[in-house]
């Protein structure tokens, strides 16, 4: 089975037990904290993908990292242990927090441009991106210089790349495909 779609259906198990248990704001919390947590932490990273860490030593090292989470997330950490998925946790947590933000009627569009945007820009593309998701979104920005003009905008699964990098890349495929 697909990575992506297994992430996809943890994630959504543990939103179903959530909601049933009136938990899911607190696991939403877990989950950007251990979302946050593994990205900052590369040893972290090399700890759950490592194939010759036992489990026992993984599932004791992320109980005492995330001591203080909801029975639930504990529970999540436990059952990714015992399937051997435990490599895609923070998979696992971006998938529950964009579910739980779409079950909110929320979501956050996350823009990235090669020079920061005007208040103004960023009041259209809100407006545009309201209108096309139906749903309350807020913005997110980010610089990015290596994409040279444009914008890559990500709502959810979805990505547009309207950037010139991308662009250029096209160009360059197609005249090296045309030789």
């Amino acid at each position: 089975m697909n990575q992506n779609r297994a992430a996809i259906r943890y994630a959504k198990a543990t939103l179903d037990f959530a909601v049933e248990s009136k938990a899911a704001d607190a696991v939403e919390k877990d989950m950007r904290e251990i979302a946050a947590t593994i990205s900052e932490n590369v040893e972290l990273q090399h700890l759950l993908e490592s194939p010759i860490i036992k489990s026992e030593v993984k599932k004791n090292s992320l109980l005492e990292i995330f001591k203080g989470a909801n029975e639930i997330t504990k529970g999540l950490l436990q059952t990714l242990i015992s399937n051997k998925r435990i490599a895609m946790l923070q998979e696992v947590a971006y998938k529950y927090i964009i579910l739980h933000e779409k079950l909110k009627g929320e979501e956050v569009a996350y823009v990235t441009t090669a020079v920061p945007l005007t208040s103004d820009l960023e009041k259209k593309i809100l407006d545009t991106v309201n209108k096309a998701t139906g749903n309350k979104v807020t913005l997110e920005s980010k610089i990015d210089e290596s994409i040279i003009g444009g914008f890559v905008l990500r709502v959810g699964d979805t990505q547009y790349d309207a950037s010139i990098a991308n662009k250029l890349n096209g160009l360059k495929r197609e005249f090296t495909n045309s030789l």
